[in-house]
């Protein structure tokens, strides 16, 4: 089982992406936007982050920017999933840092296949111990 954070404002699409990957096997926090993504990465480190790219408060591309930035989360996958479908979006992102990047509208079966590939590669979990405030 790993622990996934989620940072998404859509309360639908937030639910589906729980529910998928809850139901294979995976703790899913969902936040409503970047600010909420932060202050939980500060109180204990994920295996996984997704990000939505368009949210309030603050975008997934200055999260993903803040955790590259941040020496206890540099190496932290994380997953874009987003409605933006552009190749020249795609390619920001992933020069932002992003892992992997997910198009919605997206197949449920395509998102487990990439979480778990993401988890892979993923260390063994040390004390868990929280991280800075970044």
């Amino acid at each position: 089982m790993a622990r996934i954070i989620y940072a998404e404002d859509d309360k639908l699409i937030g639910e589906l992406v729980q529910t998928v990957l809850m139901d294979s096997g995976h703790a899913v926090g969902v936040v409503p936007d970047g600010k909420a993504a932060l202050a939980a990465l500060a109180l204990r480190r994920p295996d996984l982050l997704i990000l939505d790219m368009s949210m309030p408060e603050m975008t997934g591309s200055q999260v993903l920017d803040k955790v590259r930035r941040d020496p206890s989360l540099y190496d932290l996958p994380v997953l874009i999933i987003t409605a933006r479908t552009s190749k020249a979006d795609e390619t920001i992102a992933r020069s932002a840092g992003a892992t992997e990047y997910l198009r919605k509208p997206f197949d449920p079966d395509e998102l487990v296949v990439i979480v778990e590939r993401l988890l892979a590669h993923r260390p063994a979990r040390s004390n868990n111990k929280a991280v800075r405030p970044i």
